[in-house]
C-alpha cells in the first residue's frame, strides 16, 4: 500500500463517493453524524463528512486517534463516562460535545492502520450487533475506494509513460535508420554505375554498424523502459560514442562544422550516452542560425560532480526564460521543427537519460551567440 500522501485525499475537497460513505454509516446506525478520518503523525483529517462540516484537527485531540492501536470496532454509549474519552475536548465542550461514539478502523491489505470510519450523536445511545457489523463492512469499503483510486491513477501514470516510451522508440531509432538506408541508398548506386569494390565495402561496413547500433539500441531502450532501471554502465571512451553519433547523423550534420575537445572515458550507458549526443547534435544541426555557417563544438572539463558535458552551436539560442521548459515532454518553441521533423521528446529524453545517471542536465549561452547544452555525469 502506498503513503497517506499517495491515496491523494488530504488537500482535496471532499470526495462524493465518500461522503455517500459516511451517509449512509450514519444513516445504518441512525446517528445524526458520521465521519471518514485519515490520521496521520500530527492531525486528523475529515475527508468526509455527514452532518457536520468535515474539519482538521490536531492529532492529540482526536478521538479516533486515541484508539487507533485498539481493536475494533469500538462502541461507547456514553463518552463523557469512559475513561478514555471523557476529558477529551470533542466530549467536554470546548471542541464539542459528543457522547455517543462508534468507530471502525481504516485498515489496508497490508495491515496498516490510516485512519477510521466513525459515526457519533450528542446524546447517549447503543447499536445492535447487525449496525456494527455493517460499519466493520462499510469502513472495508472505504478501503476499497481509495485503493481503487490509487490504482486508477498509476494505471493512467503508467499509460502516460508508455505513450512518451513509444514517442522516444520511434525518435531515436529514426536516426540510425536513416544512416542505414542511405548506406544501402548509396550501395545501389553504386552497383548500377559499377561498383568500385573499396567503395562497396566501406559502405556495407557502414550500414552493418548502423544497423548493430539500431539493435543494441532497441535491446537497451526496452530495458530502459522503467527509466533508470535499465543502465548497463561500463566505463565508456566519449570520444567512440561521439564518432558513433557523428556517424549516424551524416546526412543531418552535412553543412555543419563539428569540433571537439579532449573527451574522457566516463562511467556510463554506452547505448543511452549516445542517443544524448544524438538528441543534442540533430537540435544544433536542425535550429541553424541564417547569417552565419554552422558550427558545433563538443568538449568537456572537470565538474564538482565528474565531468561536465558541453554541446555548444552558434544558432539562433534559447532564451533564458524558456531554458527550463524546453526539457519537458513535447515542447516545441520554434514550429519549424515541424518542417525539420522535431517531435518534442528529444530534450525530454537527454534529460530523464542524464538522471538516470545521477548527473544534471542544463543549458547556458554560447559565447558569441547560440545555445551550449551541458550535462554533468558524476565519477
Amino acid at each position: 500500500m502506498a503513503s497517506i500522501a499517495e491515496l491523494d485525499v488530504l488537500e482535496r475537497p471532499p470526495r462524493a463517493d465518500l461522503e455517500a460513505i459516511a451517509e449512509l454509516a450514519a444513516k445504518v446506525c441512525v446517528t445524526p453524524m458520521a465521519t471518514i478520518n485519515i490520521i496521520t503523525d500530527d492531525a486528523q483529517h475529515q475527508v468526509a463528512a455527514y452532518g457536520f462540516p468535515a474539519a482538521i484537527c490536531r492529532r492529540e485531540d482526536s478521538m479516533c486517534a486515541q484508539v487507533l492501536d485498539a481493536d475494533t470496532p469500538i462502541v461507547v454509549t456514553d463518552a463523557s463516562l469512559d475513561e478514555r474519552f471523557r476529558h477529551n475536548p470533542f466530549v467536554t465542550g470546548v471542541l464539542g460535545s459528543v457522547r455517543f461514539y462508534a468507530s471502525h478502523k481504516l485498515t489496508t491489505r497490508d495491515g496498516v492502520d490510516i485512519g477510521t470510519l466513525c459515526v457519533f450523536d450528542d446524546r447517549p445511545r447503543e447499536l445492535d450487533d447487525a449496525q456494527t457489523e455493517a460499519l466493520g463492512t462499510l469502513a472495508a469499503r472505504i478501503v476499497d475506494v481509495l485503493e481503487l483510486s490509487l490504482r486508477s491513477r498509476q494505471l493512467a501514470e503508467s499509460n502516460q509513460r508508455l505513450q512518451t516510451f513509444a514517442g522516444r522508440v520511434s525518435h531515436d531509432l529514426k536516426t540510425p535508420l536513416t544512416s542505414l538506408s542511405m548506406s544501402l541508398e548509396m550501395v545501389r548506386e553504386q552497383l548500377s554505375d559499377g561498383a568500385d569494390p573499396a567503395v562497396l565495402e566501406g559502405l556495407l561496413e557502414r550500414a552493418l554498424r548502423g544497423s548493430a547500433r539500431m539493435a543494441a539500441m532497441i535491446d537497451d531502450v526496452l530495458a530502459f523502459a522503467t527509466l533508470g532501471g535499465g543502465l548497463q554502465t561500463e566505463e565508456v571512451a566519449l570520444d567512440d560514442v561521439l564518432d558513433e553519433a557523428v556517424a549516424d547523423l551524416d546526412g543531418r550534420l552535412r553543412g555543419v562544422e563539428v569540433e571537439r575537445g579532449p573527451l574522457p572515458a566516463v562511467q556510463a550507458d554506452a547505448v543511452q550516452l549516445r542517443a544524448v549526443l544524438q538528441n543534442l547534435l540533430d537540435n544544433a544541426a536542425k535550429y541553424r542560425h541564417p547569417d552565419r555557417p554552422a558550427r558545433v563544438v563538443v568538449s568537456a572539463a572537470r565538474s564538482a560532480v565528474g565531468w561536465r558535458v558541453s554541446v555548444a552551436d552558434n544558432g539562433p539560442g534559447i532564451p533564458e526564460a524558456e531554458r527550463g521548459r524546453v526539457f519537458e515532454s513535447r515542447v516545441r518553441l520554434d514550429r519549424d521543427a515541424d518542417r525539420a521533423g522535431g517531435s518534442g521528446i528529444g530534450l525530454d529524453t537527454a534529460r530523464r537519460v542524464v538522471q538516470a545517471h545521477g548527473g544534471a542536465i542544463g543549458i547556458s549561452e554560447t559565447p558569441g551567440g547560440g545555445a551550449t547544452v551541458w550535462f554533468d555525469l558524476p565519477d
